[in-house]
């Protein structure tokens, strides 16, 4: 390793001492020349590479995606007495050549350039010259067709690299994802044993809370009451907020509402003129927004302190982009809120959303199932019942993190205050996790949840799990409320997927210490709770079956459009003298009860409902919608 003092390279600096995981970091850079870092939004990374780049010698390169961070950076660098600038084409002509010339004589210690600046020969004819110990790529996620952000830029990235093999290479990003990590390394060329690592994503300051609505209505008051909370009187704040808005125009739309209402609120969104977006995040830097309206366009490279709360109106298209954005919030240290709105129409607008995202050409199979599962890795996590963050931290590979419960997010919150018999609740766990012990490696969560609701199943006939203790264990509850049950499980680190396209779930060696009692199986059961006994009389054998298929979860229209399709799939059944699941499960019913869908694209959002049941079945399930609708 180099020998540098970092201890007196850090207080040059102006830092007292490092951030967990930080000296590890630069020493593992300096010592193997390679090092992929992944920390959050926050996590302290520009320094892994600020004070290398101070300390060795020659002129360290930064790739940065935007030059507002750049500017940032390279004042805080300059008042701090580093020599360092950036390189981008809103500078004047005569001032890049300038600065260009300087470079080139090795007057700095850091260099920023925008990823698409090293499709210049003359800066990678410069580059090449260069004495440069180090290449730092900040966002790399942005390299990869599979982050939540590719930039094609990034592309110009290996070849540069190639150019100066004697440099060592850091790559930082805030996607810990197994694919996005092996596709940044193959595409800068770096060897897949390049040391990974992962710390920083503990935000314990940050209260995080997942609320269902279903109209907007309730997305007002909640947000309402989340600025009332958290930032006081509205012209009077004390810290601001960001509101993440799903589309334009609901940015627009929100923001107008919250300035009537007396706050100070700017929308942002790419839509806009560059100068309008200019002047709102300027306005917001400069603590003169106390809440601004954005979409995902809002964000990378924004460092205020004082956000108090963050309020997502639409859950984000994946649990990396979601911690991005909510980690924004409580910069300073202090508390902060972390609001996440669910309702139904979600997963149609988000598939929407993913499938128009493809500059006007077909989009690839291939991408979008794989920012479809990235979005649902985000709802299983909104639908747990463990710890928020202690679930952020599994999902991100930062297991020593692990808070045990953070006791501010609303599902600590909530298993503080249940008064449910905790006995009850280790016992139904176990249970559960018996019966993905029985199928472990063998089948998928569907089969799990049959064996243990004791359901009718060929493959649990022929495999003999029908006739094991197991099935039926938990039969008092419906196949539905187990499903959300397995998939909590899953959330907390008891329950994982094995396999490819179709995927068998196992234990893990967490989900085997809560079923020996070795760990506690302290979990927020699902809502929907054990179906209740039949009283006499026509309504209890209503309220059973309402019980058992999750219809507890409907509003009277998606109820109402529930039966109609039960109707239809039951009339049908009887004609083709099949069972009635054949034509349609209870849950692809109640999905569509909820989608509404209009087309047959939307009625494929559906769970269960494939291009054969599309042709099938498809027009007939759009007609009971538009008849019911109709109904209404």
């Amino acid at each position: 390793m180099t020998d540098i003092n970092l201890d007196s390279g850090l207080n040059q600096l102006g830092f007292a001492e490092f951030r967990p995981g930080q000296r590890e970091s630069i020493e593992t850079l300096l010592r193997v020349g390679k090092l992929l870092l992944v920390a959050p939004t926050g996590g302290g990374k520009s320094l892994i590479y600020q004070l290398p780049g101070a300390l060795l010698p020659g002129t360290t390169l930064v790739v940065s995606p935007l030059i507002a961070l750049m500017h940032d950076q390279v004042s805080a660098l300059e008042e701090r007495g580093v020599r360092a600038t950036y390189l981008a084409g809103t500078l004047d002509p005569g001032e890049l050549r300038r600065r260009m010339s300087s470079v080139a004589q090795g007057e700095y210690k850091l260099v920023y350039v925008a990823p698409e600046r090293l499709a210049h020969s003359a800066l990678r004819s410069m580059l090449a010259r260069l004495n440069c110990p180090l290449v730092a790529i900040d966002e790399a996620h942005c390299i990869s067709e599979w982050g939540h952000d590719f930039r094609p830029d990034y592309m110009q990235i290996g070849p540069v690299l190639e150019q100066l093999p004697k440099a060592r290479v850091l790559a930082c990003t805030a996607t810990a994802t197994p694919i996005v990590r092996d596709e940044i390394l193959a595409r800068l060329g770096l060897p897949p044993d390049t040391p990974q690592l992962i710390h920083g994503f503990a935000r314990p300051n940050l209260a995080l809370r997942v609320i269902e609505i279903q109209t907007k209505r309730e997305r007002r008051r909640h947000v309402d009451d989340l600025l009332g909370e958290n930032l006081g009187v509205a012209g009077h704040a004390g810290g601001t907020a960001i509101i993440y808005a799903p589309t334009r125009k609901t940015t627009e739309e929100e923001a107008q509402r919250l300035a009537v209402d007396g706050w100070v609120s700017r929308a942002y969104h790419a839509g806009m003129e560059g100068r309008d977006r200019d002047r709102a995040q300027n306005a917001f830097a400069a603590g003169e927004v106390e809440v601004i309206v954005a979409t995902n366009a809002f964000g990378m490279g924004i460092d205020r302190a004082d956000v108090r709360c963050i309020a997502h109106l639409a859950p984000p298209s994946s649990v990396e982009a979601y911690y991005q954005e909510a980690g924004r919030a409580g910069r300073d240290g202090e508390d902060a809120v972390c609001l996440l709105l669910i309702s139904p129409g979600d997963m149609a607008l988000r598939r929407y959303l993913i499938e128009s995202d493809s500059d006007g050409r077909a989009p690839d199979p291939e991408v979008v199932r794989h920012k479809w599962n990235l979005f649902l890795e985000l709802m299983r996590w909104a639908e747990g019942g463990g710890c928020r963050h202690d679930a952020i931290l599994r999902y991100f590979g930062d297991e020593e993190e692990t808070l045990a419960g953070c006791g501010r997010c609303d599902v600590c919150l909530m298993l503080a205050e249940e008064e449910g018999d905790p006995e009850e609740v280790s016992t139904v766990v176990r249970k559960a996790l018996c019966g993905v012990a029985r199928v472990h490696g063998r089948f998928g969560i569907q089969v799990a949840a049959k064996l243990l609701q004791g359901g009718a199943d060929e493959r649990l006939q022929w495999s003999g799990l029908s006739q094991t203790p197991t099935f039926g264990t938990l039969g008092e509850y419906s196949e539905d409320w187990l499903l959300k049950l397995l998939r909590r499980c899953i959330t907390a680190g008891w329950v994982d997927f094995q396999g490819g396209d179709r995927p068998v779930v196992v234990v893990t060696e967490e989900g085997r210490s809560v079923i020996h009692a070795r760990r506690p199986a302290r979990m927020l059961l699902p809502s929907t709770r054990k179906v209740a006994a039949a009283p006499t009389g026509g309504r209890g054998r209503s309220s059973r079956r309402a019980a058992a298929s999750g219809q507890e979860d409907l509003d009277e229209r998606a109820r109402d459009l529930f039966e109609a399709l039960r109707a239809y799939r039951l009339e049908t059944a009887r004609q083709q003298k099949v069972p009635p699941y054949v034509v349609a499960s209870d849950r692809s019913l109640r999905d569509i009860a909820l989608l509404r869908p209009g087309t047959l694209n939307e009625l494929e959002l559906a769970h269960g409902i494939g291009p054969a049941k599309v042709d099938k079945y498809g027009e007939a399930l759009l007609s009971v919608v538009r008849r019911t609708a109709s109904d209404a």
